[in-house]
């Protein structure tokens, strides 16, 4: 399923005022359960930060998580780098009418994107599966990371990542993927093979959040896929499910799954 059509469609709706842009990133932190995992490091990180820091949104999208890292209680500069010119622009404006100088949002390709051991935290949230040419960018993010920095990625794994079930013939849910996801030593070992020193990765949506993101992602996406009359009964739904979806995630982000379909990892270099 193409489900860009569909975020593209969300997004003109909720970008009619900064108002309703910041309603929207709210919504999604709330529903997307990798947002609890990703911030959950984050946090870890902070603590063990000082000074001013340097940060790279790789592949960011609406840009959410720009907004979240630029609002901590830290000193940073942010670059936000995507492919996609539309949504690069269109952050620009959101973020300057917001007065937040400290992102700044570039088109770039992460398969040649290279700054010599400028960042400290390098954020890559579900861009990977995405692209092809995954060690190249994982060389690429250790040449542009400082000693000492780390690279936290959250991604699908393998273990049906993009909801894929080969038992009963369905395709990819996400039909932009070039890959359906991660083995967990695989990863590790294209890390390695990029330069970097240190890896820890874990699985993430267990089988609470597996349910969790039917319930708030799936579902719904495929309902607005069918007629965008669905926007009118959405509110409705998640009125019933919201309160479900809540208890799953944290279920999920405080318990530990020897499997999952997505995959935390953290990885830093001498």
């Amino acid at each position: 399923m193409e489900y860009d059509p569909i975020k593209r469609s969300l997004g003109k709706v909720f970008n009619k005022s900064p108002f309703t842009r910041k309603i929207f990133y709210h919504l999604l932190d709330i529903l997307l359960l990798r947002t609890w995992h990703i911030k959950k490091s984050v946090k870890e990180w902070v603590k063990k930060t000082n000074g001013e820091v340097e940060i790279l949104d790789a592949g960011s999208g609406f840009g959410q998580y720009s907004y979240y890292l630029s609002g901590l209680k830290l000193k940073c500069n942010i670059t936000s780098v995507d492919v996609k010119e539309e949504q690069v622009e269109d952050c620009n404006n959101f973020f300057k009418q917001i007065g937040r100088t400290n992102v700044e949002f570039s088109v770039g390709d992460l398969t040649t994107f290279r700054k010599k051991d400028k960042f400290d935290l390098i954020l890559c949230v579900d861009v990977m599966e995405h692209i092809l040419e995954d060690v190249k960018v994982f060389e690429n993010y250790c040449y542009s990371m400082k000693p000492g920095g780390m690279l936290l990625i959250s991604t699908p794994s393998d273990q049906g990542g993009s909801d894929v079930h080969d038992h009963d013939g369905e395709e990819s849910f996400i039909g932009e993927h070039v890959r359906d996801g991660y083995g967990l030593h695989e990863i590790g070992e294209k890390l390695f093979q990029a330069g970097f020193t240190k890896v820890d990765a874990w699985y993430v949506y267990g089988t609470p959040g597996q349910i969790s993101w039917r319930l708030s992602m799936k579902y719904p996406i495929q309902m607005l896929g069918v007629s965008k009359l669905f926007f009118i009964i959405l509110p409705f739904y998640y009125l019933i499910t919201f309160p479900f979806c809540l208890l799953l995630n944290c279920i999920d982000l405080y318990g530990k799954h020897k499997s999952g379909t997505g995959l935390i990892v953290e990885a830093r270099k001498d």
